[in-house]
């Protein structure tokens, strides 16, 4: 995500380095670079130049503090910046309604359908809400039992008029259900096209003026750029929506979905989706989103993305166990699993400062982790329980079962028996407190 915007940045920041002092002279090739990688990520010129007439005037201004480095100095005043382009601070959705109606549109494929998934699974988990599932896209059968699908991975009811082929009633009737059936979020995903046509513009406008939402999230494919951006302004027009949702943020986007949106429809940025995991729903902060862009990596996030997955009695329970050494396979494929919630591994090692320059050339898949749990699926569940118990003969048949070479094997176990005994010692340095890590586990390395 970013790193070819985010290299850009960093070596127009390094022109700056061993100045010791900025000026009109020495920023402004710094400047004309910065404008460059945003023009080349696809942020529009006009946005590009205002933006970086602001940094330029912020870093000659009389306030400049000299006790810090020129080139540290730019990387915050950008930092800042960029946040506030992005519109500066994070926005909650409206949920006051009864029922709280939250309609979705945009383009066929920009993925509105997984974002409707996604929202009901981040409102019922997080939010202890009650959502229903709206299926309004009359146009295609696949939009309606995607949505059915979606409806079962996340344990949320969908309202399906399989036969009805008008959606304004579709969300009349929506509506009418949530009320007497006790869902106080009714989630509407509304029929999408390939290109914005007036059949659609109507028809997502009636719906709208139907059932009067609470919010209308108008969702948008970051991978388009500038198109984007241009789409976005078309609904908006119409619509007069009242947030963003970027999708596939984790793709080969250049940026200038996320960077340009705020300022050219002037509504903010709520959501951020990557990959189609359920729990792969993030809120939109633009300064955390500033950092990520610089490098900064962004610790926070990644914070309560693994408080969001990792429960506290089972913690504990966990605990109880590495005390006592009895930390088995079972336990380790639950991490795992739980890890893996957490969304997709490259882009949760990217939040880590320093990491993202560092892995951006290395291909870590999201099925890095299916090598380790083959081998463990292979073991029997006393086994699994018992690890002590796994002989020669017993991993030769546990490589054989896994597909997987027997020397491969052994490095796993050994790998185990380390992170035990590891875990062990921290156990006694610091009195039992543990953490999820995995030395030696990375997925992709030895």
């Amino acid at each position: 995500m970013f790193e070819n915007l985010s290299e850009r940045l960093e070596s127009a920041f390094k022109q700056l380095k061993g100045e010791g002092r900025i000026n009109e002279i020495n920023i402004a090739s710094t400047v004309k670079e910065i404008r460059r990688a945003l023009v080349d990520a696809d942020v529009n010129y006009k946005i590009a130049k205002e933006f970086t007439d602001k940094v330029k005037e912020k870093a000659v201004g009389e306030k400049v503090i000299t006790s810090v480095s020129p080139g540290q100095l730019m990387v915050k005043i950008v930092k800042d910046e960029l946040a506030e382009l992005m519109g500066g601070r994070e926005e909650e959705l409206d949920l006051m309604g009864k029922p709280t109606v939250i309609l979705i549109a945009g383009l066929q494929g920009s993925g509105k359908t997984t974002f409707s998934g996604k929202l009901a699974n981040f409102l019922k988990t997080k939010k202890n809400k009650k959502p229903l599932l709206v299926a309004a896209d009359i146009y295609r059968p696949a939009a309606m039992e995607q949505l059915r699908v979606l409806s079962e991975q996340v344990g949320v009811p969908v309202h399906l008029e399989l036969e009805n082929k008008d959606a304004v009633s579709i969300a009349r009737n929506a509506v009418e259900f949530a009320k007497q059936n006790g869902n106080n979020v009714v989630i509407i995903d509304t029929a999408g096209r390939l290109a914005i046509d007036e059949a659609m513009m109507a028809e997502v406008a009636n719906v709208k003026a139907a059932v009067n939402p609470n919010e209308i999230l108008f969702v948008v494919d970051s991978m388009t750029g500038q198109d984007a951006v241009n789409t976005a302004k078309a609904f908006n027009d119409r619509l007069d929506f009242t947030g963003v949702v970027l999708t596939k943020l984790d793709g080969d986007t250049r940026g200038g979905a996320a960077l340009s949106i705020r300022y050219t429809v002037d509504k903010p940025i709520k959501f951020v989706s990557m990959g189609e995991k359920m729990e792969a729903l993030d809120i939109f902060y633009p300064e955390r989103m500033a950092q990520r862009i610089l490098g900064m990596g962004d610790i926070t996030s990644l914070v309560e993305r693994a408080q969001a997955q990792f429960d506290e009695v089972q913690a504990k329970k966990l605990e109880k166990k590495i005390r006592a050494n009895k930390f088995d396979f079972e336990d380790f494929k639950d991490q795992l699993n739980q890890i893996k919630k957490m969304g997709n591994i490259k882009d949760l090692l990217a939040m880590i400062p320093g990491v993202g320059k560092a892995i951006k050339d290395i291909d870590i898949s999201d099925d890095a982790f299916k090598g380790i749990e083959a081998i463990i699926n292979s073991m029997t569940p006393f086994e699994r329980k018992n690890p002590e118990v796994i002989d020669g003969s017993r991993r030769k048949r546990i490589a054989k079962g896994s597909g997987k070479d027997i020397n491969e094997v052994n490095a796993f176990m050994k790998q185990f028996e380390q992170m035990k005994q590891m875990m062990g010692m921290m156990n006694k340095m610091k009195g039992g407190g543990m953490g999820m890590g995995m030395p030696g586990m990375m997925p992709g390395r030895r």
